[in-house]
């Protein structure tokens, strides 16, 4: 039987000698209810609006446990900001094009780019582990304006 993602995160708290308190829950509950990219300052205004008791660091350290448990993902898009995905929900891979104007990220999937990856790898000795595309321009409505 599966365990809950809770359930794995408070096993890697208790790994790291730490505590699964309830601000560490309620930010796993919110956090994991969020799409896409999120960055420890968006995730900290929206929480504070409803528990201000939770301060910016509490935030940013739970984060980044998440990611030392690998049940969330961080990512720097070139901005100075790192910005986390949850990795609670399964997903496939995914790749990105982001916004040099103003930084939106669209996550997309293509077979024939996930191909060629492997062509090219093989073609050069390669065995992917791990790898990511991030495509940057500037999207439709920044170049409408």
């Amino acid at each position: 039987m599966k365990k809950s993602p809770l359930h794995q995160f408070e096993e890697y708290l208790r790994s790291q000698n730490l505590r699964l308190t309830d601000q560490r829950k309620l930010i796993v509950n919110v956090f994991a209810r969020k799409k896409g990219h999120v960055s420890a300052e968006d995730l900290y205004r929206h929480i504070h609006k409803t528990t201000p008791s939770i301060g910016f660091a509490t935030v940013y350290r739970t984060l980044k446990l998440l990611a030392g448990a690998g049940l969330a993902s961080g990512k720097n898009f070139g901005d100075g900001f790192v910005r986390f995905e949850c990795c609670l929900r399964s997903s496939e891979h995914h790749d990105h094009l982001i916004c040099t104007r103003c930084g939106k990220i669209v996550e997309f999937n293509n077979s024939t780019i996930e191909k060629l990856q492997q062509t090219v790898a093989k073609e050069h000795g390669f065995l992917i582990t791990d790898h990511s595309l991030d495509i940057y321009g500037i999207c439709q409505s920044c170049a409408e304006k």
